[in-house]
């Protein structure tokens, strides 16, 4: 099976009426250059609010069940007949998580996946937010193959991927937030797209990432993204990758079955 995969990376305003319906134009474009299955950014709804702290932020969770986003995805993946893991804000019972919904291409929704990592850092707050999260790493059957999805700070971490691809993942997704480091020069970018190309060599699976671009502000603090959202193959080199400062959509065709042949031939 020949299987092709959309990266896209947009930037993201308090407006969040645009940024969802800047989403739905990126997938219908996606879903136009021949996309089977569309990675969007995570927590594409809104800024980033991870960056510093806002009590206020806590309203826009909404639960997994019923939630309006993922019915209205749902319909955009069955009319489009395409797959799209869907990154949210969740709230259950007085908990909150950082998740992510797959939606298979018939418009069902899977599951939902809930981000383990959680980092607490300047500029990425996220332990002020979010639970650490209790679903465990999961592979989803859909109907372009089978997707491990991962969420930005699980990407740092090999075991996840590993586990992921033990459970069958023909390709491993990361939606993702990241960009500067306050309090620091350090830039992480190229190791960023190292370490998941090393779990693509790793595990002989291919790997999507998508990253935000531009700069986003909560309570006065400032952080910049940088974007190179990219596609690498089951061996971890780069077939496409997006600029550092471009709204973009790049694809690329991964044949599943060459790479598990190529997997079952190494060993």
């Amino acid at each position: 099976m020949k299987v092709k995969v959309a990266a896209t990376q947009m930037t993201c305003s308090w407006e969040l009426e645009d940024n969802i319906n800047k989403a739905k134009n990126i997938i219908k474009n996606a879903a136009n250059q021949g996309a089977n299955i569309i990675l969007l950014q995570e927590l594409f709804q809104t800024p980033y609010f991870c960056i510093e702290y806002d009590e206020n932020i806590f309203r826009l969770a909404k639960e997994f069940e019923n939630h309006p986003l993922l019915g209205e995805m749902a319909d955009i993946a069955k009319q489009l007949n395409v797959v799209l893991p869907i990154s949210y804000f969740e709230k259950t019972n007085n908990v909150y998580f950082n998740s992510i919904a797959i939606i298979n291409s018939d418009g069902s929704i899977l599951g939902n996946y809930r981000k383990s990592h959680i980092p607490d850092g300047a500029g990425y707050l996220e332990k002020y937010y979010f639970n650490p999260g209790d679903t465990g790493f999961k592979v989803w059957d859909t109907n372009f193959g089978k997707i491990g999805v991962g969420i930005c700070w699980d990407q740092w971490f090999p075991e996840v991927a590993r586990i992921m691809a033990i459970k069958g993942a023909d390709i491993l997704f990361y939606p993702t937030a990241i960009g500067d480091e306050p309090r620091s020069k350090y830039d992480s970018s190229n190791a960023w797209q190292r370490v998941m190309q090393g779990h693509a060599a790793a595990n002989i699976v291919p790997v999507v990432a998508s990253n935000r671009i531009g700069f986003e502000k909560v309570q006065e603090q400032t952080n910049g993204f940088y974007g190179k959202s990219f596609i690498c193959d089951h061996t971890g080199e780069i077939l496409k990758e997006a600029s550092k400062d471009k709204e973009e959509i790049i694809t690329a065709e991964i044949n599943l079955e060459e790479n598990h042949l190529f997997r079952r031939n190494w060993g």
